[in-house]
């Protein structure tokens, strides 16, 4: 028989008992929520007379990448995390860019579904549907393009990355960049002497077409090669919009404009080319092109 202490001592902790275990019954139906925190830090020391500036930046950004045609995307959580370390009075600086993305809602303690990690002063989103990587770590501008949805590389630019829409109805991004190869080239179709540039038109999630551009001159595509002394630009070219006729949304022409110019204190002398782009796809057959210039289909 159980004594009436031991039964009352029972009956008065029941309640309690009963909102534990339905406490416990809550947070097993409730689930975490994905939660992640980003620590950044700046650092100053002298050694030697030598100043350093050391700086560590995180960001999050949540967003669903926009690449029209395809029915579903899968939305998104960046993080980008920039580390620099840099000499007071020195040119160029130690700089590295890591872009990690998780599917919105996934913890973030997680393996990534992709990470992008180049050398770098930056990274941005472009229009909800690449992500760019600013390169210029020294005194060269360039930058790396990689598709938003699964980090993969588009193409390299030494201008900035141009974006525009092949439709009036419908917003249609497209890029293009211009890479200028250096000496050492990892592609060595690329360091052939007469090689000037590489003209890249991509959508969000692919590279549509390429354009190698070649000088018949060696000497000329070297100097249109020259980080030091050359200065290249890539402009989009809009024509009037036609009357509409069969079309609600005539399209205009569109055509891409490079022009390469001395660099400072010689004489700018530019020269451009100017490559059309119909429907969705570059022109080169009616390439209009400078003396020596000459662009083809090319594929990496």
């Amino acid at each position: 028989m159980i004594e009436p202490r031991i039964l009352a001592a029972a009956k008065s902790a029941l309640p309690a008992l009963v909102g534990l275990l339905l406490a416990s019954a809550a947070c097993a139906q409730t689930p975490a929520k994905p939660a992640a925190q980003g620590t950044s830090s700046f650092s100053f020391e002298t050694v030697d007379d030598q100043q350093t500036v050391t700086i560590s930046n995180v960001t999050f950004q949540a967003l669903e990448p926009y690449i029209p045609g395809r029915k579903e995307t899968q939305r998104l959580v960046l993080r980008t995390t920039t580390r620099t370390k840099s000499v007071i009075d020195e040119i160029g600086v130690e700089s590295s860019v890591t872009v990690e993305a998780w599917p919105l809602g996934t913890a973030l303690d997680r393996p990534p579904l992709y990470t992008v990690k180049a050398e770098g002063v930056g990274a941005a989103v472009m229009n909800q549907s690449v992500l760019v990587v600013d390169r210029a770590i020294e005194d060269v501008q360039w930058w790396s393009v990689y598709s938003l949805d699964k980090g993969k590389h588009l193409f390299d630019s030494y201008v900035p990355v141009i974006e525009f829409s092949i439709s009036r109805e419908f917003d249609t991004p497209r890029f293009v960049g211009l890479e200028v190869p250096p000496d050492d080239a990892a592609d060595k179709r690329l360091k052939e002497p007469h090689v000037v540039a590489v003209l890249s038109y991509a959508a969000a999630d692919r590279v549509i077409r390429e354009a190698l551009l070649t000088c018949d001159d060696p000497d000329t595509a070297a100097v249109y090669r020259s980080y030091a002394d050359e200065i290249r630009e890539l402009a989009l070219e809009v024509g009037p919009v036609p009357p509409a006729k069969d079309k609600a949304y005539p399209e205009p022409a569109r055509a891409l404009k490079l022009t390469f110019s001395q660099a400072f204190p010689a004489p700018p002398q530019p020269v451009s080319a100017r490559i059309p782009v119909a429907g969705d796809e570059l022109d080169l057959a009616h390439a209009t092109l400078p003396p020596c210039l000459k662009a083809v289909a090319w594929k990496r």
